[in-house]
Parts: structure tokens; C-alpha cells; sequence
């Protein structure tokens, strides 16, 4: 994306011009060999000033790199007082992260034993005027890959998971799609389904340093034809009987992948506890 490239551009010679800054380094997507990246990817810029006070409470030098239509603002009480943040949306599409560290405060992330997630999952140098850097260890990119569980993570996700459709149920035969929808995509979805698509997958490469990024962009990527269309098919719209095949969906998804998962490592599968709470949904769903 040549306007992003220009804006970056734009960005390292106001560095290298301000005696303020002393260093600048990008991060995440941009330079993680494992991300997706498009003409939507952001620019995530951590810059180190000798004193970042006056930058963080003002924000004219915000508007050196274009016009700003939105943006948010977090100080470092969010962050254990390490660095601050500015999310910047551009009217020409180009949206800029960019951390605000002290040189103290950066130098002290660099001396820790382990790279903070930020840095493991890949970081370039930009600019350095005085050799802050030179320590930083290579990321190693272990945080974004996919480990395999222990059987106390697997049991634990099965048995929430089958509780958790119960709520969905309860909810759709009340008519009550606001919470069914908090529960099957904020719960089911996010908590436990999608772990075990990631847990499926990265079996299927032998636990070898596999990742389907955030939230399973990837998925569709490394799944079978037939099982992401049966993935698919546990999204739905407003309808309550649509809801109640999608809530039948997941359970035949997580039936598949659970028992599949359960025999290669050796575990074993709540096969009563789904054959119950399976009863259980059918006839909540049948209740006059």
C-alpha cells in the first residue's frame, strides 16, 4: 500500500530530524513473517523520546503525517507505566499505533529475561541514534504458536463448553437472541471453540510452530473444504430456529474435533456428558 509506505516514510525522516527522539521501530503484522498482511494492515511505530511528556498530552505532531478522523488515546497507567499509546485513523485509510516510550522505560523492557509479546512476534529497527537497541534480543515468536494442552485444558474446555450451550438454549426458547448471541459468540465462539480448531490444527502439523493468528483469520487456510463449511455453519443471523441450527452445529463441530483430538493424545472424551446435555438441548428446544 504506497500511501501507507509514504506515511511511514514521512514518519522516520520527523524522527530522524527531532533531537527528542532517539529511536524508532516498527512491529507487529508488518514485519511478523507469520501475519496476514493487506491494504487494511496498520503501521504499528514504537517511538523512544529522551522526555514523552509533552507528546503524549498534545497532539499537534499527530497531524504531520495526515488528517486524523479518529483516534484513542490510552496513558500508561493502562500499561504498568512502561509506555503510552495514541491509535491513529487517517482520512487516507492508514492507521498508525503509535507507542510512546521514555528512553528509561524502553531501555528497562529491553533488560527484562523474556521480549514482551509486542517484540517477540517480530519488531525492525528504524532508526537508533544511540545504540539503545543493540541488546534486544531476536524475537522468537513462540506467544503467537499454537501449544498443544494438557489433558486438564482439554477436559476443562469440553466441560465448559457443553455447560455453556445450555445458557444458548435457555435463551433462544425464551426468545431472547441478545443474550444466546452474547453466549454462543462471545462464549462458545471465542473461549472454546475457537481453541479447539487451533488445538485440530496444529495436531494435524505435529505441534510444529503453527499459527492461525488472532482469533482465527487463518482458519480457513489450513481447514478442509468439508469442515469449514461445517464451521460456517455455526454462524447465524437474528431468526431463533437459524440459532438453534447453528447451536446444533457447534455441538456436531466440537464432537468431531474433541474425539478426533482425545485419540491422538491419548485422552479421554466426556462421551457422557455430551450424549446428556445433547438430550438436555433437544428437549429444551421441543418444550411447548
Amino acid at each position: 500500500m504506497k500511501v501507507r509506505e509514504e506515511k511511514l516514510e514521512q514518519i522516520i525522516h520527523w524522527a530522524e530530524n527531532n533531537p527528542d527522539i532517539r529511536a524508532v521501530l516498527l512491529t507487529s503484522s508488518l514485519v511478523n513473517p507469520y501475519a496476514p498482511v493487506d491494504d487494511f494492515s496498520d503501521l504499528d511505530v514504537e517511538i523512544v523520546f529522551e522526555n514523552r511528556a509533552s507528546y503524549e498530552s498534545e497532539n499537534k505532531w499527530i497531524r504531520l503525517f495526515g488528517e486524523p478522523i479518529s483516534m484513542i488515546e490510552e496513558d500508561d497507567s493502562v500499561f504498568d507505566g512502561k509506555h503510552a499509546m495514541k491509535m491513529v485513523l487517517y482520512k487516507d485509510h492508514v492507521k498508525v499505533d503509535f507507542k510512546l516510550y521514555q528512553v528509561s522505560e524502553f531501555v528497562e523492557e529491553i533488560n527484562e529475561d523474556a521480549l514482551p509479546e509486542d517484540w517477540d512476534v517480530g519488531y525492525k529497527v528504524l532508526m537508533d541514534k544511540d545504540k539503545l537497541t543493540e541488546n534486544l534480543k531476536p524475537p522468537t515468536y513462540q506467544s503467537i504458536m499454537i501449544q498443544k494442552p494438557s489433558e486438564k485444558e482439554f477436559q476443562q474446555l469440553m466441560n465448559d463448553f457443553w455447560w455453556d450451550t445450555t445458557y444458548v438454549a435457555k435463551c433462544l426458547k425464551r426468545g431472547d437472541i441478545f443474550y444466546a448471541k452474547f453466549m454462543s459468540e462471545n462464549i462458545l465462539r471465542t473461549d472454546y471453540f475457537v481453541p479447539l480448531i487451533e488445538w485440530h490444527i496444529a495436531g494435524n502439523h505435529g505441534w510444529n510452530n503453527i499459527t492461525t493468528n488472532k482469533h482465527g483469520r487463518l482458519f480457513k487456510k489450513y481447514l478442509s473444504a468439508d469442515l469449514w463449511n461445517k464451521v460456517e455453519k455455526t454462524f447465524s443471523g437474528s431468526d431463533i430456529e437459524e440459532n438453534w441450527n447453528a447451536l446444533f452445529a457447534y455441538a456436531d463441530v466440537v464432537h468431531e474435533l474433541g474425539t478426533s483430538l482425545a485419540e491422538k493424545l491419548h485422552f479421554i472424551y466426556p462421551e457422557k456428558l455430551e450424549e446428556d446435555i445433547r438430550n438436555y438441548l433437544k428437549e429444551v428446544q421441543t418444550m411447548l
